[in-house]
């Protein structure tokens, strides 16, 4: 992504999370979209989740612009989501992608096709890094990165072994 495509999605994110109703109207869109998301839900305190959503959205930024924080947190989403935890199945973040894009579309006052793309683009990152790591064990790729990973040098994306994220 070009830097002004970045600081594209970074206004229309801050525009969004202004607004009280983005996270609120995203949950509920996301919610509404399966059984399955429902009951991966069920327990989940949902307003701790929108803080953290809210964080993970940034991050994905900062990781398209290959900053090691940025790609740690996925790596930590990753691990969290993987099939040896929460199995948050692969086919469920489309859903997710598509209540994040229509709650973005309802809050951001400036919205239009660019800044759709842009959205797509950004969340279409770290969606595809999270998914390619569903299987691996750790939620780390075996043979280090996959195309479009960013390499620290040492054969595999930049880690950190502590912590859990969410998206």
């Amino acid at each position: 992504m070009t830097s002004s495509e970045i600081d594209i999605f970074n206004d229309s994110l801050s525009r969004c999370v202004a607004d009280p109703r983005f996270m609120e109207r995203f949950y509920d869109l996301f919610l509404a979209s399966s059984a399955e998301v429902r009951e991966k839900f069920k327990n989940t305190d949902l307003h701790k989740q929108r803080r953290v959503l809210k964080a993970s959205l940034y991050m994905v930024m900062l990781a398209i612009d290959g900053n090691g924080g940025g790609l740690a947190h996925l790596d930590r989403i990753a691990r969290r989501h993987g099939e040896g935890e929460l199995r948050i199945g692969p086919h469920l973040y489309d859903l997710w992608l598509e209540a994040l894009i229509r709650s973005t579309r309802e809050t951001d006052p400036r919205f239009d096709g660019e800044i759709e793309r842009v959205w797509r683009q950004t969340m279409g990152f770290g969606i595809d890094y999270i998914k390619r790591r569903y299987t691996a064990p750790g939620g780390s790729l075996p043979n280090g990165p996959g195309p479009g990973d960013h390499d620290t040098g040492h054969g595999r994306p930049d880690t950190h072994p502590e912590g859990t994220g969410g998206a």
